[in-house]
C-alpha cells in the first residue's frame, strides 16, 4: 500500500529513468517494511523552479515521500528513509556543475481512513 510521491527538478528529467527507478523503490520498500512489490504505488512530479536555502543556484532537488499504513514502528520509518535516501543517492547524480539535494520523508496514513479501489477494463466488459 505504500503511497509514493517523487518530486524531482526538471533538470533531471532527461536523464532519469523514473520507471526503473520506481521498480527500486519498491524493492527497497519490501525488503526494509515487509510491504509487498504489489502494493507499492509511486507517482512522479515535475518541479519547473526550486529555491533552496539562499538561492544558489545550479542546485538540482529530488524530495521523495512514502506514506505508509499506521502502526509501523520508528525505527522501521527510520530505516526505511534511509534506505531510500542510500538508493536515490546511488542512482541519481548531480549533471557536471551542478548539486544535487536529496531529502525523504515517511509518514504515515490512518488506516481506518484509507480506502482504495482498482477496476480493469475487463471487469466492464470491455475487450482489452
Amino acid at each position: 500500500m505504500p503511497q509514493i510521491t517523487v518530486d524531482y527538478a526538471a533538470p533531471l528529467a532527461a536523464a532519469f529513468d523514473r520507471h526503473a527507478f520506481a521498480l527500486a523503490l519498491h524493492t527497497v520498500t519490501e525488503q526494509t517494511i515487509g510491504a509487498s512489490v504489489a502494493a507499492c504505488k509511486t507517482r512522479f512530479r515535475r518541479i519547473e523552479e526550486c529555491v533552496i536555502a539562499e538561492g544558489e543556484e545550479r542546485v538540482d532537488m529530488i524530495h521523495i515521500e512514502v506514506a505508509v499504513h499506521s502502526g509501523r514502528t520508528q525505527e522501521a520509518k527510520t530505516e526505511l528513509a534511509r534506505a531510500v535516501c542510500e538508493m536515490a543517492r546511488t542512482r541519481l547524480h548531480a549533471a557536471p556543475g551542478r548539486r544535487l539535494d536529496v531529502s525523504v520523508h515517511v509518514g504515515e496514513m490512518d488506516r481506518q481512513a484509507y480506502a482504495a479501489h482498482q477496476e480493469d477494463a475487463r471487469d466492464q466488459g470491455v475487450p482489452a
